[in-house]
């Protein structure tokens, strides 16, 4: 197995999941990978976490450890030598610190983009509590959750399995070209949510087609606990050029 370029935790994982018209997806859509769904619904996830214990290329890098991430996704399959590659595109990424979008922006070719950030866990009588915060236009969005106090194994077959277990990461480079990344983790766990709530200026970050998705009721938000995760180094797809495109010899 190859050395990773990336390795982290990734910690405490709220997933707020709506389902989307797969219509304003395609222009996002990376060379040869194709829509994936769970049943006949497409989703975009707004996902927060924490990254902890960060290292690039086994080197931990001072003050660039520890740090929250919120991101939009939504899931695409690419498939290689008979077998499909599942995984996600992410719409945008927000991060606390500007080197770390730089390194992903560069490396990976993502679009991440850097907002003031903060988080707090803390286990009440209700339950466990998590919230991660960002600043838009100097206010605080926010995801947060209360959720039962301990975590269980993913249903197989299910919508969270879904949400959960793709592990490949895709770009959009141009029309003839795709980036990729492997993100190798083992199967996480999830805690029930029994309370949620989402506040997000949808509008100023993605755009007006997925403030309208997410101004809907998401069709389910649960937390994971998350794993220790290893980030490969990033490879390119190229577009397939069919024979009748080819020159003609002789």
């Amino acid at each position: 197995m190859p050395k990773p370029f990336l390795t982290a935790e990734w910690q405490n994982l709220i997933l707020a999941n709506y389902a989307v018209d797969p219509e304003i997806l395609k222009p996002y859509l990376p060379c040869r990978t194709e829509l994936d769904s769970f049943g006949d619904t497409h989703y975009v996830s707004l996902v927060g976490f924490l990254f902890a214990n960060t290292k690039v290329r086994g080197l931990p890098i001072p003050l660039h450890r520890t740090f929250e991430e919120v991101n939009l996704r939504f899931y695409v399959r690419f498939k290689e030598n008979g077998g499909w590659k599942r995984g996600v595109v992410f719409i945008k990424e927000i991060v606390p610190r500007r080197a770390i979008a730089f390194v992903a922006n560069t490396f990976y070719g993502e679009t991440y983009a850097t907002h003031r950030m903060k988080h707090e866990w803390k286990m009440t009588n209700e339950g466990f509590e998590v919230k991660y915060e960002w600043e838009v236009r100097r206010e605080w969005n926010f995801l947060k959750v209360v959720a039962e106090k301990m975590a269980t194994p993913i249903l197989q077959g299910s919508e969270a399995e879904f949400i959960t277990e793709h592990y490949w990461g895709y770009t959009q480079v141009n029309p003839n070209c795709a980036g990729t990344y492997e993100v190798a983790h083992p199967k996480w766990k999830v805690y029930n949510v029994t309370d949620y709530a989402v506040n997000c200026d949808a509008e100023m970050l993605y755009g007006r087609p997925f403030a309208e998705a997410l101004a809907r009721k998401p069709v389910s938000v649960f937390l994971a606990d998350g794993s220790p995760v290893s980030v490969m180094k990033g490879t390119k797809i190229f577009a397939t050029v069919s024979s009748s495109k080819l020159p003609k010899v002789g």
